[in-house]
């Protein structure tokens, strides 16, 4: 017997059958296939664009955040939008309620239904009003901690997310070996595994099991790539490298972030490499990240990227060529490059004149969709309102915050033991632009954050009255309190606007008056501790020869002061290692460790080795290393790993925390390959005298170099293994390792 829908006529039945698209349990591929099909042209280019987001409200706290008691105008949406949807928005910073506002507006007004993609910044915490700010990420490079990288990804994605944003711009992960370039702050420092191990952990935290939750966000690991070495350290110069180089050091930091991470955002990066812009670049984006590595997501470009195809690198006779020539290439959306009107308009003229392929436009289309329906938008576009109040800056990401900041200190130098220092000192004179102001780096938010300054910190530890202050501006006037003082503490580093994006240096010296400040004082009181507060390392070699106690902590976050003065009272044992060399002078750079093995270090006025190497960093204990084994594969066999081991002993006073690294070079290979490159860490805590084995598992990836034959390959022979505290390790062994394709 008929029911009575297989009675009606089959056009009818149609009209009331639900759309594929929007069917919750339809596979999505399907969905998103029978979505794009019924997209016109003009809709499918409208979700390759990004809107600001602060036009659509009534009230801002500045042109990209919007203030808490703003309301939506729905005239503005009307205005922009009408019923053809929209890919994303950024530049809003929204509260829970204005993004349901908005969302529910462009859910119900665009013609198929289609949700928004909202888009913000959040590199070292979620970048909107009043959420947790944490360490900087050259801070959480310093701690190793995979874990911790991992936890602060989860819990800077779920305060996004509890304010209906769907996709954090971040990590960066560019190999940073250009320490003039302002951004390095941003970055994981200077060794493409360590840069990959920490950003697919990052990345596996913020984006969950799964992205259709109400704590996770898309990771967009950005610049994609070899942004961190630009000539001359400005922002967006082109970037020299090889296919070689290319590979094996700015690629491989974010190989791990796709294929272990599974990224669902990539940013294309302004610059060019060998002549060709990233944005521009199929090879790059298509032939590497697709194909090779099987990105399922989609790519942002950087903003201005692809107006730079015609601008500045002149590889497109007119814009709506470059906008052709992005979306050709493997970029799927643009970010503010153009108006709307002209970037969707080359598009679609694109297709009527057959300038762009349907196949080329349906593909971007398709990417953007895919993560919508990810993240569970067509399903279920709105936040909880009431999340955001039990989520951002809960007691658990505060604690996160000052952990990453106690972890992130590094201890360059301590002689003679100066510190920790005793709480019972009776005068100690802290002096420096960074004393009192807290540095919590770029892209932190303007309003709503007050963080700890390290005099802060100090005066929450020592006797009242027992600190003299000075700013240093007026070097007599620093110097007087510095007399006689037990103990002098030099709060000295960078400012913002000095460095962060678009703050590139020519040189690298202290700041200002600070040299010639940290050397009067110097003079008439040498108890002196230096505590750096920067976004990149400094040359300081006079400090570094006379100074007997140094610190670095980078822009520690909001808890930046009270981890600096716990770990100069002793209540911190520090256990930050270096993600980044500091050179000697500008005139050795480039300078990282991981050097081809020809590099010479001589200069007639000099040497031109690091003053303090890549992993380098002390503790208030000390550390054994013995014992060290490695067995290898009896057999070319891939799946058959070298193991390493190692004895390591607290033969200190004090428990503490140390980062095992392990370095590796081949005897001979077919191309020349660093000196010696990281391939495994492990952070570990050990209480006085207690020793543990570490092991390491090395396999196909760790061992594999881009050889002279253009492949990945174990090449057969000799392997040097060196295992210890920092790159300079000089416990070693050695194997024999067969080939392995």
């Amino acid at each position: 017997m008929l029911s009575s829908i297989q009675m009606l006529p089959i056009p009818l039945i149609a009209a009331l059958a639900v759309p594929v698209y929007q069917q919750a349990q339809a596979p999505i591929e399907q969905r998103v296939k029978d979505l794009v099909r019924r997209m016109t042209v003009e809709e499918k280019a409208r979700q390759l664009d990004m809107y600001a987001g602060t036009e659509f409200v009534d009230k801002k706290l500045d042109n990209t955040h919007t203030a808490p008691d703003a309301h939506v105008l729905p005239e503005a949406l009307e205005k922009a939008l009408g019923n053809v949807g929209v890919g994303s928005i950024h530049d809003i910073y929204p509260t829970a309620a204005i993004s349901n506002e908005i969302q529910k507006w462009v859910v119900e007004h665009s013609r198929l239904h289609i949700p928004a993609l909202f888009i913000e910044e959040g590199v070292h915490g979620y970048n909107g009003f009043g959420e947790t700010v944490y360490p900087c990420s050259i801070n959480l490079a310093s701690t190793f901690d995979l874990d911790l990288a991992k936890q602060t990804g989860a819990q800077i994605g779920a305060e996004a997310r509890s304010n209906g944003v769907d996709m954090i711009l971040g990590p960066v992960l560019d190999v940073a070996r250009e320490p003039r370039w302002g951004r390095i702050e941003e970055d994981f420092g200077e060794d493409p595994d360590l840069t990959g191990a920490m950003g697919a952990a990052y990345i596996e935290g913020m984006q969950g099991e799964t992205l259709a939750s109400d704590h996770s966000c898309i990771a967009e690991p950005k610049h994609f790539a070899g942004h961190g070495s630009p000539e001359s350290g400005n922002n967006t110069n082109p970037v020299h490298a090889g296919e070689r180089e290319f590979r094996t050091i700015f690629l491989r930091s974010f190989e791990p972030a796709v294929r272990e991470g599974h990224a669902r955002g990539i940013m294309a990066a302004y610059h060019e490499v060998d002549g060709v812009p990233c944005a521009g670049n199929p090879w790059l984006l298509t032939e590497v990240l697709r194909k090779e590595w099987g990105f399922q997501g989609f790519v942002l470009s950087d903003l201005g990227a692809i107006w730079e195809l015609y601008g500045r690198h002149h590889v497109a006779a007119t814009e709506a060529d470059a906008a052709r020539l992005a979306i050709s290439s493997g970029v799927d959306m643009q970010f503010y490059d153009f108006k709307h009107d002209v970037f969707q308009n080359a598009l679609i003229d694109g297709i009527k004149t057959g300038k762009l392929s349907k196949a080329a436009l349906d593909q971007a289309v398709s990417r953007v969709l895919r993560v919508k329906f990810e993240l569970g938008l067509f399903d279920h576009p709105y936040v909880d309102e009431s999340l955001h109040a039990r989520v951002s800056r809960s007691a658990e990401h505060l604690a996160t915050s000052l952990r990453s900041s106690r972890e992130s200190i590094v201890l360059l130098k301590n002689d003679k033991a100066v510190l920790p220092l005793s709480k019972d000192l009776k005068t100690i004179a802290v002096i420096g632009p960074n004393a009192a102001v807290p540095r919590m780096g770029d892209y932190t938010p303007s309003q709503g954050v007050h963080g700890i300054s390290m005099m802060d910190g100090i005066e929450a530890i020592v006797p009242a009255g027992s600190i003299r202050f000075d700013q240093g501006e007026s070097i007599p006037s620093a110097v007087a309190i510095a007399k006689g003082a037990d103990v002098v503490i030099m709060g000295l580093g960078e400012r913002e606007g000095i460095s962060g994006e678009g703050s590139d240096r020519s040189d690298l010296n202290l700041p200002g008056n600070q040299e010639a400040l940290l050397e009067a004082v110097y003079a008439v009181n040498p108890n002196v501790v230096l505590v750096l507060q920067n976004g990149r390392p400094l040359t300081i070699p006079w400090a570094a020869e006379h100074i007997p106690a140094i610190v670095e902590a980078w822009y520690p976050g909001e808890f930046g002061g009270q981890a600096i003065a716990e770990t100069l009272f002793g209540i911190n044992n520090p256990s930050g290692k270096l993600p980044i060399s500091f050179p000697r002078s500008v005139g050795t750079l480039p300078d990282y460790y991981n050097h081809d093995v020809s590099k010479q270090f001589r200069y007639v006025d000099g040497t031109g080795a690091s003053i303090f190497p890549f992993g380098h960093g002390l503790s208030y204990t000390t550390f054994a290393y013995s014992n060290l084994k490695a067995s290898g594969p009896q057999r070319s066999n891939a799946a058959t790993p070298v193991s390493v081991s190692v004895d390591v002993q607290n033969t200190g006073k004090v428990a503490g925390e140390e980062v095992v690294q392990l370095y590796l070079r081949p005897d001979t290979s077919s191309v020349e390959t660093p000196a010696r490159a990281l391939k495994a860490f492990r952070r570990m805590h050990l209480e006085p005298g207690q020793k543990e084995t570490v092991t390491f598992p090395l396999g196909k990836y760790e061992l594999e170099i881009w050889s002279a034959r253009k492949n990945w390959e174990v090449e057969a022979g000799t392997y040097k293994i060196w295992v210890g505290g920092s790159s300079a390790a000089e416990l070693r062994t050695q194997i024999e390792v067969p080939a392995m394709p």
